[in-house]
């Protein structure tokens, strides 16, 4: 049997990680030190520890995978904070907006955009988010094509990104469409998770290839990120018209990651290359199912500096979330997609040997430019590649280990750090201390 060859880490090293997170700048550094308790910065401090327990370092499985494909300068704190534009929220703008397209209101239908309320709500702690009456995909006028591996339709993006732009309630800060229909942005591309319309707050993401007849385990699906993307339980149907889709619990794991990418998205947050972090792009549904279930610590700054929550009171709303019960009721009757593991085959072509040193941003930073803007379907999409290997890891119910990474995440939260001791820490540890010996 063929082997899976050994993925190879992809990694800033502590300097880069810690002027990511807290920033070079010393008004945005002693922002930082203001906006978040000692307890709170020795956690996010995890980012550029490299003894991190918490968050992981990223991987590259293959030549086709996302950070190799898209090379692009990775979005730091201080890049962020410069690019977002006056505060959207305010008391008349505090709605996230979710559109169903062509998704059935009966019970099934119902029970996963309740799902998917709840998980937003927690992820997004401070907003309210409400979900609008389905709509048609026949009376947006969009455009379609025969998918080219499926016997379903496609639905072409802008289409729909122009209805719910021109459709937009009032009191919204953003308004995301929610599809079982495939996607795509052009001609050119198979398919895309997701897409979104940038200064106009509006984007679309699909679940087609998250249900029980296309979803499989991707490479390594298990050792990528703390929180696991697998799943081992039955299935839940869903209908739109002319189709039921069954989603498992990491079909439905990988509805609530898409969901949330693309609304980060829409709050201003760019694409991750820092960490393991749901904000990483995914050319393929392995790279899909590799993605971590929450944010990095850069990443969580950015969107604490949107929101303004205290971490350890959205870990806990989240950790509720996973806790409540409220996945759709499933079909006990229908098959699980993890129930066959298939069997692990050669990779596609890293260009690295297995035994060589991993691969850092200096090896590869002098393919690209830092200028260019990225595309409004960055991160969510898939050209037409070669197919990337199929899984091989272990199966687990992703909201259940979600709950358990964050149970952890909880606990680092709520030990009581001084001042004094989050210097000292850093002091047992010099090579951490590399800018201001103020912020930690």
């Amino acid at each position: 049997m063929l082997q899976c060859r050994p993925a190879q880490e992809f990694s800033f090293g502590p300097r880069a990680l810690k002027e990511a997170l807290v920033s070079s700048d010393p008004a945005l550094r002693r922002l930082y030190a203001s906006a978040f308790t000692p307890a709170e910065r020795l956690f996010l401090a995890e980012a550029y520890n490299p003894q991190r327990t918490l968050f992981c370092t990223l991987l590259i499985h293959t030549a086709f995978d996302w950070l190799l494909s898209r090379p692009e300068a990775p979005e730091d704190f201080q890049t962020f904070h410069a690019s977002l534009p006056p505060r959207r929220q305010s008391p008349a703008r505090k709605h996230i907006y979710l559109q169903p397209i062509d998704l059935s209101e009966g019970p099934a239908g119902g029970a996963l955009l309740e799902y998917l309320r709840d998980c937003t709500e927690a992820f997004f702690l401070g907003l309210q988010v409400r979900c609008l009456p389905s709509v048609a995909a026949a009376s947006i006028h969009c455009s379609s094509r025969p998918s080219q591996d499926s016997d379903r339709l496609q639905l072409h993006t802008d289409g729909i990104l122009s209805f719910l732009k021109s459709s937009k309630p009032g009191d919204a800060l953003c308004v995301l469409g929610l599809t079982l229909s495939d996607l795509y942005p052009c001609e050119a591309w198979s398919f895309t998770f997701g897409k979104f319309l940038p200064g106009h707050e509006v984007g679309v993401c699909s679940f087609a290839r998250f249900s029980g007849e296309l979803l499989q385990p991707g490479p390594g699906a298990s050792e990528a990120a703390p929180v696991q993307a697998a799943a081992d339980g039955p299935e839940t149907p869903v209908q739109d018209p002319g189709q039921t889709l069954c989603f498992s619990a990491l079909g439905l794991a990988q509805c609530c990651k898409v969901t949330c990418h693309e609304l980060c998205h829409l709050l201003g947050l760019g694409s991750c290359r820092w960490l393991g972090c749901i904000m990483q792009g995914a050319l393929s549904l392995e790279e899909a199912l590799r993605r971590p279930l929450d944010l990095c610590p850069i990443c969580l700054r950015k969107l604490q500096h949107v929101l303004g929550f205290k971490l350890i009171d959205r870990y806990k709303r989240l950790y509720a979330w996973t806790r409540a019960g409220t996945r759709p009721d499933v079909d006990a009757g229908a098959p699980s997609a993890s129930d066959e593991t298939p069997p692990c085959s050669a990779d596609s072509g890293l260009s690295c040997d297995s035994g060589s040193e991993p691969l850092t941003p200096d090896t590869w930073s002098h393919t690209f430019s830092a200028g260019p803007e990225p595309e409004p379907e960055e991160g969510l999409g898939s050209p037409a590649v070669p197919d990337s290997p199929p899984g091989c890891g272990p199966a687990v119910d992703a909201i259940r280990e979600h709950g358990r990474w964050l149970e952890r995440c909880i606990r680092a939260l709520e030990r009581e750090v001084t001042e004094e001791e989050l210097a000292q820490a850093f002091t047992l540890c010099p090579h951490l201390c590399l800018l201001s010996p103020l912020v930690f």
